[in-house]
């Protein structure tokens, strides 16, 4: 399956093209269980009713957070960013929320002791220290901010609750990877 090469995009018509492997009477089963529900109906909130690119992805969070009666927020953030992290918190605390910020450097541990190939005794990222931090914090949903490749994928394997990504780390595009892309796309365009 490659949607991105489907001509038809019926799928878009609430048609299916018949090349999905699953099967879509079981999804619907799985979106009706009272959990998904809660989830689906608070993100249609967000976008529903002409309200789409009306909210910044932070004000998306706490307007989520509190449509669900969350209390506790967890903050699962690159040391680096942590000036935004500090800014962040604030912002969360005020809406309303309990804040819990982790900083990825959480625990102390030296590369080497993370990393078999490493022999850097420097402070290393620990993922599963910022998740095991956040899980005993009991938080209703967690934020990742900046987390490095790899370690966004350790924390959120190891994460008990929701998460949901406000930043990702792009050191060369200002934390913002899209712009690389549409880059490669405006040339490839301006070429043909």
């Amino acid at each position: 399956m490659d949607c991105t090469k489907c001509s038809t995009k019926s799928c878009r018509k609430t048609e299916s093209c018949k090349s999905q492997k699953f099967d879509n009477s079981q999804l619907v089963m799985q979106y009706k269980s009272f959990e998904n529900q809660q989830i689906i109906n608070a993100a249609a909130k967000l976008v529903d009713n002409g309200r789409a690119g009306t909210l910044s992805r932070l004000q998306e969070i706490i307007e989520f957070a509190k449509s669900l009666d969350y209390k506790k927020i967890g903050l699962a953030y690159c040391y680096g960013m942590e000036k935004d992290a500090i800014l962040i918190s604030q912002i969360i605390k005020e809406s309303g929320f309990k804040i819990i910020p982790v900083s990825c450097a959480t625990g102390g541990l030296k590369q080497s002791e993370v990393n078999n190939e490493s022999e850097i005794d420097k402070v290393s990222c620990n993922p599963l220290g910022q998740s095991e931090q956040i899980n005993i914090e009991n938080v209703d949903l967690t934020i990742t901010m900046g987390l490095c490749l790899g370690h966004d994928m350790i924390f959120q394997k190891n994460i008990k609750s929701y998460s949901t990504t406000l930043l990702v780390k792009d050191r060369v595009y200002n934390h913002n990877p899209i712009e690389e892309i549409r880059k490669i796309n405006k040339i490839q365009y301006e070429r043909n």
